[in-house]
């Protein structure tokens, strides 16, 4: 691989980690409305996905979004703007950190409720097929998502028609606070796949690469009209459900284990090892991550709240 592909690779899972880490101190000090919930700990799903996209691909994403967006490259400024709930958001303040999209780069929505975007991935697909473009939809969802109607009825749907959407199951292991053993009776969510025909696969997300080599499989089959993949990554989300949760619901040694394995310490050693990078590249790059973060807080605090009697422009296109 390419060294300027290695450094995207380390500067997109650098920049959803320290997004997310912003994100949590300023809604802590109270500087972000409503509520967040963050991705650290799964940086290399959103980034091992979104890699293999085009632009014009679309991708739906879930509540836990940040990272999606980043990842399919998205900018830092109006972005954190939006989660500020500011005039200069990407949806002018009125979708917040749960509903941020952004169409221009094929984002087509976060959405609160569980997987409430399966669906519409289907539509999206289905909008590329019938224009008979080679565009494909993504969706990313948690594993309680694997458990709602919505996910069987689309995957049901996308099979019979041979739809170009790739079903993301980020398995984090926790469904708000429902352990993945207290709400299914199988070990890979991946197996559900055969009873649709179609290929299922579990990856381990901690290893960047083996997402982005099962998802460009996924990606190259759904782009050739050979239907969709549901594509299973075992991940871990390092805080609670929602920023502020107590966790009162799992170990502290269970979050100390997932800790010591960083998918993004993961990447360091590796290209490290391989002499693919050197230490002077990554920290170049964290140092203009680091910037570009501080310049769209800045962006944020200064972007103005939006006007009550403009609220409903804007609601239908």
């Amino acid at each position: 691989m390419e060294k300027e592909r290695l450094c995207q690779i380390y500067r997109t899972m650098k920049k959803i980690r320290l997004f997310e880490k912003k994100a949590g101190q300023l809604f802590a000090e109270g500087k972000i409305p409503g509520f967040i919930h963050v991705s650290i700990g799964q940086e290399s799903v959103a980034t091992g996905v979104c890699m293999q996209l085009r632009q014009d691909d679309y991708v739906l994403t879930s509540h836990r979004g940040h990272g999606h967006m980043i990842a399919k490259g998205a900018d830092s400024r109006p972005m954190m703007a939006e989660i500020f709930g500011k005039a200069d958001g990407y949806c002018q303040g009125r979708g917040g950190s749960m509903h941020i999209a952004d169409s221009d780069i094929g984002v087509l929505g976060a959405n609160g409720i569980v997987g409430g975007g399966i669906p519409i991935s289907n539509g999206a697909a289905f909008s590329a097929q019938y224009r008979g473009t080679d565009q494909v939809a993504v969706c990313f969802f948690g594993d309680g998502a694997s458990n709602q109607g919505t996910f069987h009825e689309s995957l049901n749907l996308a099979a019979l028609w041979r739809l170009p959407v790739i079903f993301v199951c980020e398995n984090n292991r926790w469904a708000e606070f429902t352990s993945q053993e207290d709400s299914a009776c199988i070990e890979d969510i991946s197996m559900r796949a055969r009873g649709y025909g179609v290929p299922g696969e579990t990856v381990d997300g901690l290893d960047v690469f083996s997402v982005m080599t099962a998802a460009g499989e996924a990606i190259k089959r759904a782009r050739a009209g050979e239907g969709p993949t549901l594509l299973e990554v075992k991940t871990y989300r390092w805080h609670g459900h929602y920023e502020g949760d107590p966790q009162k619901y799992r170990r502290a040694e269970e979050l100390e284990r997932a800790r010591s394995h960083d998918p993004i310490e993961f990447f360091r050693s590796h290209v490290l090892k391989e002499k693919l990078l050197e230490e002077k590249d990554m920290e170049k790059i964290e140092e203009e991550v680091e910037r570009e973060l501080d310049e769209a807080v800045a962006y944020a605090e200064k972007s103005p709240v939006p006007e009550f009697d403009k609220e409903p422009e804007k609601v239908y296109a």
